[in-house]
C-alpha cells in the first residue's frame, strides 16, 4: 500500500514535467507538496513516535524514495529527511530531538547536514572549521561547501572542530545553527537542483546546540552518511527503472531503415545489459537499505559501500545507455531521458564518488592483520 501510494502521488502529483519546470524556480520546490508529503506521513516514517514519527525501519522509506526517484521529485526528502533527520534522531537528547524533529516530521523545518569543506575529497573528518568556548556557549568560524538543500534550510548542523587536526575523526562536533546566523550562497547542481555555500564568521550559539557533546560527533556523521548512502541507492533504483523503461519502449516504437530498431540484435543486446545492471543496482540497494538497521557494523559499511560503487558503475551505465539509445533525441534539453542522467550523475558525486567507496570497501575486506 505504502508503494503504491508513493507510486500513485509521483505519477499524479509530480511527474517529470513539474520537475523540468522547476529547474527555473529559485526555491527548486514546492512547499505546498512538501507539507502533502508530511501529511502522507513521509517524512516522520522512520523518527520515534514521541516526535510525531512513525517508528518504522529505513526500508519503508527507501520504498517512497525509489517511487519518487521514478518521476524526478524535486522536493528535497535526501537531505533534510535523510541527512539531516538521520543527524538529529541520532546525535540529539530529548529536548533537541522535540525542537527539531517535530516541526521537521511536520513538513515545517528544513534542515541540511554541512560536512564538505575544500581539499576535504569526501572525508568528514577533513573539517577546519573551529568552534572555540565563549560566554555565550561556543564560536564557529569557517566555511562549507556544497551543503545538500542549503539553499532552502531553516536548520544547519555545522561539523566544527573544537580539537584535534583536519583529517583526525577526534575533536569534530556537530552544531545545529540557524539560517539568520550565516551567510548563505545558493548554487545549482548538475541535475537543476539547489545547494549551499555557507560561512560563519565568528557566529555564537549556545551551549545547547551541540549535538551528542564530547567524541559523538564523528559517530553521528557516519550514520546519518550510511543512512544517506542507502537513501541515494533507492532514488537510483527508480530513476535505472525508469530510464529501462523508457528506452525499452523507444526501441519498440522507432523506425529506421524500414524497420523497428528494437529488432536490432545488437540494440537488444544493449537493452539486456541495461536491465542487468537495473537488477544489479536493485538487488545491492535493498541490501544496503536491510543492513542500514542492522548492527552489525562490518556487513553494514560493506554493503553500503558496494551499492554505492554498483550506483556509480551500473547505474550511470544505465543513464547513459538510455541517450545513446535514444539517438540525437536523447542528446537534447527537451527529452526526459537527459534530466534522469544528470540526476544519476549528482547521487553518484553527492555522498562520495565510485573511486572513495571502491576504496573503502577495499579496506573493509581487507583480513585483520595478526601481530607479530
Amino acid at each position: 500500500m505504502l508503494v503504491d501510494t508513493a507510486a500513485s502521488f509521483a505519477k499524479k502529483s509530480s511527474p517529470v514535467a513539474r520537475a523540468r519546470r522547476l529547474r527555473d524556480d529559485p526555491l527548486g520546490f514546492e512547499p505546498a507538496v512538501w507539507k502533502q508529503m508530511a501529511e502522507l506521513g513521509w517524512l516522520g516514517l522512520c523518527f520515534p513516535e514521541e516526535v510525531g514519527g512513525f517508528a518504522g525501519r529505513f526500508v519503508d522509506l527507501a520504498l517512497v524514495i525509489e517511487q519518487l526517484g521514478s518521476t524526478l521529485v524535486p522536493e528535497p526528502i535526501l537531505s533534510t529527511v535523510v541527512l539531516g533527520g538521520t543527524a538529529l534522531a541520532a546525535g540529539g537528547d530529548g529536548e533537541q530531538r522535540g525542537r527539531w524533529l517535530t516541526p521537521l516530521a511536520a513538513g515545517d523545518l528544513q534542515v541540511s547536514l554541512a560536512l564538505w569543506e575544500r581539499g576535504g575529497r569526501f572525508d568528514p573528518s577533513w573539517c577546519e572549521t573551529r568552534a572555540e568556548k565563549s560566554a555565550k556557549g561556543w564560536r564557529l568560524s569557517g566555511e562549507k561547501v556544497w551543503v545538500p538543500g542549503g539553499h532552502a534550510a531553516d536548520l544547519f548542523l555545522v561539523a566544527a572542530r573544537t580539537g584535534g587536526r583536519p583529517g583526525e575523526r577526534a575533536g569534530v562536533s556537530l552544531f545545529a545553527v540557524d539560517r539568520a546566523a550565516l551567510a548563505v550562497e545558493p548554487v545549482k547542481t548538475i541535475d537543476g537542483r539547489r545547494a549551499a555555500r555557507v560561512r560563519l564568521a565568528g557566529v555564537e550559539v549556545g551551549a545547547d546546540r551541540r549535538l551528542g557533546g564530547d567524541g559523538k560527533a564523528a559517530e553521528i556523521i557516519e550514520r546519518a552518511l550510511e543512512v544517506g548512502c542507502a537513501g541515494a541507492c533507492a532514488e537510483a533504483v527508480g530513476i535505472a527503472q525508469a530510464v529501462l523503461g523508457m528506452t525499452v519502449e523507444y526501441l519498440k516504437t522507432r523506425e529506421q531503415f524500414g524497420a523497428l530498431i528494437g529488432t536490432f540484435q545488437a540494440l537488444q543486446h544493449r537493452a539486456v545489459e541495461m536491465f542487468v545492471e537495473t537488477e544489479l543496482l536493485r538487488s545491492h540497494a535493498i541490501e544496503a537499505c536491510l543492513r542500514v538497521d542492522e548492527g552489525d557494523a562490518g556487513e553494514r559499511q560493506r554493503a553500503i559501500a558496494a551499492a554505492m560503487v554498483q550506483l556509480a558503475s551500473g547505474g550511470r551505465f544505465v543513464a547513459r545507455q538510455g541517450i545513446q539509445l535514444h539517438g540525437g533525441i536523447g542528446c537534447t534539453d527537451e527529452h526526459d531521458v537527459g534530466l534522469y542522467f544528470k540526476r544519476m550523475q549528482a547521487l553518484s558525486q553527492l555522498l562520495g564518488d565510485e573511486q572513495h567507496h571502491l576504496a573503502r570497501f577495499a579496506d573493509l575486506t581487507q583480513p585483520a592483520r595478526v601481530a607479530s
